[in-house]
């Protein structure tokens, strides 16, 4: 992993080489959930562009020389469906609120910023990191039973089976740490269609 930053840009590197074997220049290849362009590929690793969107509405601006990413290839058209659509369009970075560790599972809770807390629901998903994961319950208020930094506002919490504590960084994500979120795309066509604003609340009778 490198990041090279240029004024309000950056180039991030990612060594991957099972990911870019059968990649070209112009996939799109998904890092902590966020979808990027492959500009160039060389011995297993692959550098893409971030422009200053990219930088400041997810956390791969931070992200450190050798650090763990999870990588994601786009979807083929045919493939099966096994999860909810993720698009791989970061909608803001969210903090660990606390986790409680079960003998085969993890829970942890996450903050959520009130304009996308409308979009999150008791058994809806998410992507936090690019992981597909179901929403386990939704706090308005803060709601913190470790030593994690306190939330002002609401909270979603999510269950980490074996699979996804083994397979991506969401094993070791620690209170404090920040990742990637990504509401559920259909609940914004549908408030949309709606007629709702962002920011209104409930949509008018039709």
């Amino acid at each position: 992993m490198r990041l090279e930053t240029t004024g309000d840009s950056a180039r991030l590197t990612v060594a991957a080489p099972v990911v870019t074997r059968d990649a070209r220049a112009g996939d799109s290849i998904a890092v902590n959930g966020c979808c990027l362009t492959v500009a160039e590929l060389h011995d297993g690793a692959f550098t893409a562009d971030l422009m200053a969107e990219t930088l400041t509405r997810t956390n791969l601006g931070a992200v450190a020389p050798g650090e763990r990413v999870n990588l994601e290839r786009a979807l083929r058209v045919g493939d099966r469906l096994g999860g909810h659509v993720v698009q791989g369009h970061v909608d803001a970075t969210v903090d660990v609120v606390d986790r409680q560790h079960g003998e085969h599972w993890d829970l942890v809770r996450f903050s959520l910023p009130h304009g996308l807390a409308r979009y999150v629901a008791v058994k809806g998903s998410v992507a936090v990191d690019g992981v597909s994961l179901t929403v386990v319950d939704v706090a308005e208020a803060a709601t913190r039973t470790g030593d994690g930094p306190a939330s002002a506002g609401p909270t979603f919490s999510v269950g980490l089976i074996p699979e996804t504590l083994r397979r991506t960084t969401l094993g070791t994500r620690a209170a404090g740490d920040r990742v990637n979120l990504e509401v559920d795309v259909m609940s914004k066509y549908v408030e949309r269609l709606l007629g709702a604003a962002p920011g209104e609340g409930e949509a008018p009778a039709c």
